[in-house]
């Protein structure tokens, strides 16, 4: 039989792949168009159809001739009529289907025609450069992997100038992308290839904070979350400590963008996570997570790709209603997996919460998108019937954030944190908050520090957190009580003073034993109640 394989001079490809359909285009383009590439070039204007195919043969020719590249390149600036966008987007393309298996001196001439693009303003060149921002790899020290780090930041730093005055966006995906890799690096000891990349990735973050300091801030409140991992780096210490002194409040009400959140996140995990959460069922789930995890998770340098994975689910995969209501693998089935990685690294799992938490802790309903807080919010509702523990643990998370996060700014957490817990109960996320401030499953301690930071902007909460009534019954704190110091130290509710036109229930209790059993069938009642809920609830006010 003929084999028809064709190697190929931009991709490393094997026998049994089929053609990329992107390297077919641009390789047939090159081949048939090859005459046309070379001195003395044709002064009439294409038509529209050959136009385009010049550019695939012109990429091609770049890519694959770096001997012939500045002839290629003047041939382009010659024939350009769409100020490159179309060249551009061919460019992208490559990025995002072909980097990964790229020829060596492919990617050494993609980064030379970036720059290239740069100095002519091509449109399209800020998506470029996020796409390429993306290509590096968290967790990943192999030579490759470095070597795009440190060519990227080097392009920063040389192309500063005229990114700053026609794209200034860029620069803070630009910041936010080196920060958190600088964070990754300094985890890692005895890396010889890596100290250079850091002394790069610090010059341009020191530069960016010290001349852009507005365009900094624009990255919103997930720049404190990247600067405290840095708190430590000498270079960092005074820009922590002005940031914290003096723009914390501002910062803390800037929701971040959700593109900020793709920078960390490869175009194949993208798709895989995407592909998850919008195709497969529960039940059938397990084996599409062991494949995610051998390709992406493997080794405890990935741990750190937790945090990356958990934010971007929170904040840019916003499922649609139908797909809530379905079988559909949902958000907080698949954030519970990943703290269940994270277990044996406890600062691992420390910074997992918190990415998870993060958006409760300063929530605005005027600006924060319900979405971001409703996966953790079903994660704890969904494992009270089999995994209490879980719930136990992240709702001691959260309520211990109050006194240790910013104490400085324990005000807007307060706020924050209660304005989330309201707004998941006004939204139909979860059907009452009782299923946690009168859960017997749930440490009594805990239901009474949530009663207390929610009383603390006159939210009404049940006097007596041991026992369910119903809600046209409930006792309430009394106006003395709600008007001390707002905390979430744990204060004996059951104890304190009734309001006069109260009936005291303690008039009409029941035997020990039988109210024990009547609030576990209760409980129960109402677990399934908002487990069912929380399947089918309008998603008012996505953005």
């Amino acid at each position: 039989m003929e084999n028809h394989f064709v190697t190929s001079k931009l991709i490393r490809v094997s026998l049994h792949e089929v053609e990329n359909q992107l390297e077919l285009s641009l390789r047939q383009a090159f081949e048939s168009l090859e005459p046309k590439l070379r001195p003395p070039f044709s002064l009439e204007i294409p038509e529209p159809q050959e136009y385009l195919e010049l550019n695939k043969a012109i990429v091609y020719g770049v890519l694959c001739e770096p001997n012939s590249s500045k002839t290629h390149i003047k041939h382009l600036h010659a024939l350009v009529t769409d100020g490159y966008a179309f060249f551009t987007s061919l460019l992208i393309g490559i990025v995002v289907e072909l980097y990964v298996k790229l020829v060596d001196s492919a990617k050494i001439q993609l980064i030379w025609l970036t720059k290239e693009m740069i100095d002519v303003s091509s449109v399209g060149i800020d998506d470029l450069l996020v796409s390429l921002l993306r290509r590096i790899g968290s967790g990943d020290y192999g030579d490759q992997n470095v070597w795009l780090c440190s060519e990227l930041v080097s392009l920063f730093l040389d192309k500063w100038d005229c990114l700053l005055e026609d794209m200034p966006l860029v620069l803070t995906s630009a910041l936010y992308s080196f920060l958190r890799l600088l964070a990754d690096h300094y985890r890692v000891l005895g890396v010889a290839k890596l100290e250079n990349v850091k002394r790069l990735e610090i010059k341009f973050c020191v530069k960016m904070f010290r001349e852009q300091l507005h365009l900094s801030l624009k990255i919103g409140r997930d720049l404190i979350l990247l600067l405290q991992d840095l708190s430590h780096v000498s270079e960092f210490r005074e820009i922590w400590n002005d940031l914290v002194s003096n723009h914390c409040s501002e910062i803390y009400q800037l929701k971040t963008s959700s593109r900020y959140f793709l920078l960390r996140i490869t175009p194949e995990m993208e798709t895989q996570l995407r592909f998850l959460l919008g195709n497969v069922k529960l039940g059938s789930h397990k084996r599409h997570q062991i494949w995610f995890l051998k390709k992406f998770l493997l080794g405890p340098e990935k741990e750190t790709l937790l945090i990356d994975i958990v934010r971007f689910v929170c904040c840019v995969i916003h499922p649609t209603n139908e797909i809530i209501r379905s079988e559909i693998m949902p958000r907080w089935a698949i954030i519970g997996w990943l703290l269940e990685l994270c277990r044996q690294n406890h600062h691992i799992e420390r910074s997992v919460k918190l990415a998870l938490f993060y958006d409760w802790l300063f929530f605005d309903e005027r600006i924060d998108n319900i979405m971001n807080v409703e996966p953790a919010a079903l994660l704890m509702v969904w494992s009270i019937p089999q995994y209490p523990h879980i719930t136990h643990s992240l709702l001691e998370f959260v309520l211990h954030l109050v006194e240790t996060y910013d104490i400085t700014s324990r005000d807007i957490i307060v706020r924050g944190l209660t304005s989330a817990f309201r707004e998941i109960e006004r939204k139909g996320v979860i059907r009452s908050l009782d299923i946690f401030l009168t859960n017997p499953a749930l440490a009594t301690n805990l239901k009474k520090k949530l009663a207390n930071l929610l009383s603390c902007h006159q939210v009404k909460v049940p006097v007596n957190l041991h026992q369910l009534s119903v809600p046209s019954k409930q006792t309430f704190l009394s106006s003395e009580a709600n008007s001390k110091e707002c905390s979430t130290k744990i204060v004996h509710t059951p104890d304190q003073k009734l309001d006069n036109s109260v009936e005291n229930p303690a008039k009409h209790q029941i035997p020990a034993a039988i109210e024990a059993r009547l609030s576990l069938l209760i409980i129960k009642t109402l677990a399934l109640e908002e487990i069912k809920q929380s399947n089918t609830w309008n998603k008012d006010g996505e953005e």
